[in-house]
């Protein structure tokens, strides 16, 4: 009715919600072209002087950019294949097999979505350094680090996620039996018929789901931080970013550490941007609120 009686409403609350988004981001790229003293000075200043291409090379030299840029990827990758893979076998299995405690089961996935996930953080730890044989450890996972001191440790507890199987059972309810049935009787196995039959029909969905899964994952800071605590060689974009405020200028500790975050956020946006009109296609598609 607010729509219709005013129209120009519907189109103030786009813009307002539209600057509200881009100003921020606008404002960091602007500060990280800032130079020293700039940054944080009253009357305050959107657009810098001149552009001091100085934080972005402050910011690389100080990051060792390459190391953490490989070590995000590395992770980010990991955890977004597996993810997308166990997320989409798991949701066909809840959506279209027919098995005991099935019902269960999905309740489980669910109750999963309901506690923090910096709750696990402490078991997942514990878990990693008493890893048998791995880290100096012995057979029953004493006398070393475990796997804390590895690469691995970053993605372990981000292997499966219970959203994703959410999802994706979510969008495989609505496919057809009969589809299933007749590849079944062609002679078609399960796994055949999931990677064959299920997989193409649920690709939107499943890139709207990997988007998703690699923002959060290459954003990750608790757990990669705690990680570095026991291997400093694993550490990633957002940790080093973190501590460039202790190892820069005080007079150039934000433009530098801006200059970081638009190297950080940069292939998160190029990534988006890419796969924009299958993200909104996913999320019409599969509900996603």
């Amino acid at each position: 009715m607010i729509r219709r009686r005013f129209p120009w409403f519907s189109y103030l609350v786009v813009v307002t919600g539209a600057v509200l988004t881009v100003v921020p981001f606008l404002d960091m790229v602007m500060t990280s072209f800032k130079g020293a003293g700039e940054a944080g000075t009253l009357p305050y200043r959107f657009l810098p002087e001149a552009l001091d291409l100085s934080n972005y090379r402050a910011a690389i030299h100080q990051l060792d950019l390459p190391v953490l840029f490989r070590n995000s990827v590395i992770a980010t990758a990991v955890i977004t294949g597996s993810v997308l893979f166990t997320s989409s076998l798991a949701g066909y299995a809840l959506a279209k097999l027919r098995f005991p405690g099935r019902t269960l089961i999905f309740r489980l996935v669910l109750s999963t979505m309901m506690f923090p996930p910096f709750l696990f953080f402490i078991p997942h730890f514990l878990i990693l350094v008493h890893w048998p044989l791995a880290g100096g450890n012995d057979l029953l996972g004493r006398g070393g680090a475990g796997l804390t001191v590895s690469i691995a440790a970053l993605a372990m507890p981000f292997l499966v996620n219970g959203f994703g199987i959410f999802l994706m059972r979510q969008f495989m309810v609505s496919i057809p039996d009969e589809v299933l049935e007749a590849a079944r009787i062609d002679g078609a196995g399960e796994f055949a018929v999931w990677w064959r039959i299920v997989v193409p029909q649920t690709r939107p969905v499943l890139l709207t789901l990997g988007l998703l899964t690699f923002v959060h994952a290459w954003n990750e800071y608790i757990w990669a931080l705690l990680i570095s605590t026991a291997n400093p060689d694993v550490m990633t974009l957002p940790v080093g970013i973190q501590l460039l405020q202790d190892h820069v200028d005080p007079t150039r500790t934000m433009p530098i550490v801006m200059a970081g975050l638009v190297l950080s956020t940069t292939p998160v946006l190029i990534l988006f941007l890419l796969l924009q009109k299958y993200y909104i296609r996913g999320v019409m598609l599969s509900g996603l609120k």
